[in-house]
C-alpha cells in the first residue's frame, strides 16, 4: 500500500475547505475540488467565499505553501475525501444526489491502493451504496463490499462534527468515528487522520459511523423540542420560561436547554429526516420533536403578524438571519422561514439587522427589504422579534428592553 501524500477533499464549503485546509496544514498535498468556478477561483486566489475563525489567514498561507489546490475537475490523488451537502427535499426525503455525483466524478481517476472516505451525512447503507456506484463505474478495480480484506480500493465513512465558528479547533481536537467497509479500510482512514486528529478515533463498521451522525442530531433535536415546548406551556400558563429552566436546571441531573425561534442549520433540522425516512414506523419521537420546533418557528411569526394588527405597512424588524449567534451561515435558518412567510404574506417594510453579513442572498433582490445597523432599527421599527442571540444584540439589551413598540423575544436575550 502506497503512502499517503496526497489528498482531494471534494466539496469546498462549510466543512470541505476547513478540511482540506487542515490536510495542507498537516504536510499534505491537497487538492480541493468544487463545481463552482467562483470558488475555485477565489481559494487559488488565496481567499475564502465562507466566514470561519482564522480559515481565511489558513487557506492563504496554504495557498501560497503550494499545499492547496483548487479545480473544479479530480484529479488522481491516494485519498479523496466527500464532503458535499445532503440536504431534504421538500417532502423531507433524503437527498443524496450531489453525495452520488461526488462519487461518479472520482470513479475515472481512481486506482489501486486509494481509499474513498465520505463526511457528508448519510442515510445508513450509502456507503456500501456507494462502493456498487464505483465497482460498476470500474469494473478493472475491486471493492470492499464485494472483496473485503483484498480490495483495490478502501472505503469508510468518517462523519465530521464540528461547531461553525470553531471548524478548525474541533477539526482537530474532537472525537472521531471512523467506519470502514472492511478492518483494512479502516485501518487506512486512521492512518489519514491521524495526520492531524488529537482526538480520539473510535473504529465502527460504515452502517454504526453513518447512524452514529444521525443520531448525534436527532439527540440534540429532541432536546431542544423539550425546550421549545416547555415555552410554548409556559406561555399559555402565563410563566416566565427562563426562570422555570433556571429553577429546574439547579438540579444536579437535569439541564434544559434554550428554547428559541426554531432550529436551523445544516445538521439539526436535517439529520433527523434520515433516521425517520428509513425507520417511519418507529421513529416517533424523532418525527414529533422536528414537529414542535417547527411549530415553534410558526408560533414566533404568528406573534409578529398579530403585532402588526393587519397593517403590512407596519416596519418590522427582524434581528439575526443566521441559524445561531455569531456566524454567516444562513442554512435552514428559522429567520429566514419567518421572513419568507412574512413577504409571501405582503409584509412590505421589512427591516433585517445581520451584523454578521455584508448583503442580502440574491433571492432577495428587490424584495421590500433593508438590511441596516441596529441603531437605524432600533429607531425605525414599530415590531421587532429577537430571533438570534448575537452578542452585538446582547451589547444593545439595555436599549431593546426600552424599546417603544412590540418587541417579541423567543431567545430570552432582554430576560
Amino acid at each position: 500500500m502506497h503512502p499517503i501524500r496526497k489528498v482531494a477533499v471534494i466539496g469546498l464549503g462549510y466543512v470541505g475547505l476547513p478540511t482540506a485546509a487542515t490536510f495542507a496544514r498537516a504536510g499534505l498535498d491537497v487538492l480541493g475540488v468544487d463545481i463552482s468556478e467562483k470558488v475555485v477561483r477565489t481559494i487559488n486566489d488565496g481567499r475564502i467565499h465562507i466566514w470561519e475563525h482564522d480559515l481565511d489567514v489558513l487557506v492563504k498561507d496554504m495557498v501560497e505553501a503550494g499545499r492547496l489546490r483548487a479545480v473544479t475537475v479530480p484529479e488522481p490523488a491516494d485519498a479523496f475525501v466527500i464532503a458535499v451537502p445532503t440536504p431534504v427535499n421538500t417532502d423531507n426525503t433524503p437527498n443524496m444526489t450531489l453525495v452520488d455525483s461526488a462519487v461518479a466524478s472520482i470513479a475515472p481517476v481512481l486506482k489501486r491502493g486509494d481509499i474513498v472516505i465520505i463526511e457528508s451525512t448519510s442515510t445508513v447503507g450509502t456507503t456500501e451504496r456507494a462502493a456498487s456506484q464505483l465497482a460498476e463505474a470500474r469494473p478493472d478495480l475491486s471493492f470492499p463490499d464485494t472483496c473485503p480484506e483484498s480490495a483495490d480500493v478502501l472505503m469508510a465513512y468518517c462523519p465530521e462534527r464540528v461547531l461553525p465558528g470553531a471548524t478548525l479547533r474541533e477539526l482537530v481536537d474532537n472525537a472521531r468515528v471512523l467506519g470502514g467497509l472492511d478492518e483494512q479500510s479502516s485501518k487506512r482512514a486512521l492512518e489519514l487522520y491521524r495526520f492531524f486528529v488529537k482526538g480520539e478515533m473510535v473504529v465502527a463498521s460504515a452502517r454504526a459511523a453513518e447512524m452514529a451522525k444521525l443520531t448525534e442530531n436527532a439527540f440534540r433535536d429532541v432536546n431542544i423540542a423539550f425546550a421549545n415546548e416547555l415555552s410554548m406551556i409556559c406561555e399559555k400558563l402565563d410563566i416566565d420560561v427562563w426562570s422555570v429552566i433556571r429553577a429546574a436546571n439547579l438540579h444536579p441531573r437535569v439541564n434544559i436547554l434554550k428554547p428559541g425561534a426554531g432550529v436551523g442549520g445544516h445538521c439539526i433540522p436535517v439529520d433527523p429526516w434520515f433516521i425517520i425516512n428509513q425507520a417511519p414506523d418507529t421513529a416517533k419521537i424523532m418525527r414529533l420533536a422536528r414537529e414542535t420546533n417547527h411549530a415553534k418557528t410558526r408560533l414566533v411569526q404568528d406573534k409578529i403578524v398579530q403585532a402588526c394588527a393587519g397593517d403590512r405597512r407596519t416596519p418590522i424588524a427582524l434581528l439575526g438571519l443566521s441559524y445561531k449567534p455569531d456566524i454567516d451561515d444562513l442554512r435552514e435558518s428559522p429567520s429566514l422561514e419567518i421572513l419568507d412567510a412574512l413577504l409571501a404574506d405582503g409584509y412590505a417594510n421589512i427591516l433585517v439587522v445581520e451584523p454578521n453579513v455584508d448583503e442580502l442572498p440574491q433571492a432577495y433582490a428587490d424584495r421590500p427589504i433593508r438590511l441596516m445597523d441596529i441603531e437605524s432599527a432600533l429607531h425605525e421599527a414599530r415590531v421587532m422579534a429577537i430571533l438570534v442571540g448575537h452578542e452585538e444584540f446582547l451589547a444593545r439589551r439595555d436599549a431593546m428592553r426600552s424599546f417603544a413598540g412590540t418587541l417579541i423575544d423567543p431567545v430570552g436575550l432582554t430576560g
